[in-house]
């Protein structure tokens, strides 16, 4: 049983040493949100966002890509550039399971087994969900709403990825979702009896950004790059 299994492992491991169709790893990094509560920078983690990748590439220039990150939403007025924001005073925090599926496409071509050291920049989108619990502000206080809610979106990622070891594919990116919501903050609460307590502007929806890097593992059969 011993040496069987020695010879399993052994061609488990050379397999996995020649062939670089799939990926898989994880991603760290940070978060932050834009809406109608806390700050409206762009580009400014305040809270971790954590989670797991994985890529099937199917050419050398494009990938299918799915990820499910969980990270903690952030907004406090006091750290907003407005004034009315400011004197507002609002603060919310709301935690998110995001499920992404999408495409990769690379600027460059990015075939990893030719064994050479390869690197470029990308772009990604697809659909992403986000899974949160509702709330609304009472007295200018968060307040549970006991509900939950369902928040599709469109991920647009810029990013960069090198091969930069044997069989380990690391990444650097920056990817904007925006929402086809305006609840996550709670300036529109879920329940129809609570609406007299909307605001903001009602017209734009919100957005979050996940900043950070992934490290992914190449396995799988060598594609055939039939198709370009």
């Amino acid at each position: 049983m011993r040496h069987l299994t020695i010879l399993i492992l052994s061609i488990l491991s050379f397999q996995l040493s020649t062939a670089q169709i799939n990926e898989i790893g994880v991603y760290l990094g940070g978060s932050n949100f834009i809406g109608d509560v806390g700050a409206t920078d762009y580009i400014s983690p305040n809270q971790l966002a954590i989670g797991g990748l994985y890529r099937w590439n199917r050419s050398k220039r494009h990938s299918y890509r799915a990820s499910l990150i969980f990270s903690e939403l952030e907004g406090i007025d006091a750290n907003s550039d407005d004034p009315r924001r400011i004197q507002r005073g609002y603060e919310f925090s709301s935690k998110i399971t995001e499920f992404s599926l999408g495409m990769e496409f690379t600027f460059l071509d990015f075939n990893l087994h030719t064994g050479e050291k390869l690197g470029t920049p990308y772009l990604h989108t697809g659909i992403t969900v986000a899974y949160h619990d509702n709330h609304y502000f009472a007295n200018d206080v968060q307040t549970p709403e006991n509900t939950s809610s369902w928040a599709y979106g469109i991920p647009m990622t810029l990013g960069f990825k090198t091969n930069f070891m044997e069989n380990f594919i690391l990444g650097f990116e920056i990817g904007a979702r925006y929402t086809f919501s305006d609840e996550l903050d709670g300036s529109v609460p879920e329940r129809e009896s609570l609406q007299p307590l909307r605001f903001g502007n009602i017209n734009n929806n919100d957005w979050y950004v996940f900043s950070g890097i992934t490290l992914t593992y190449t396995f799988g059969e060598n594609p055939c790059y039939c198709v370009e």
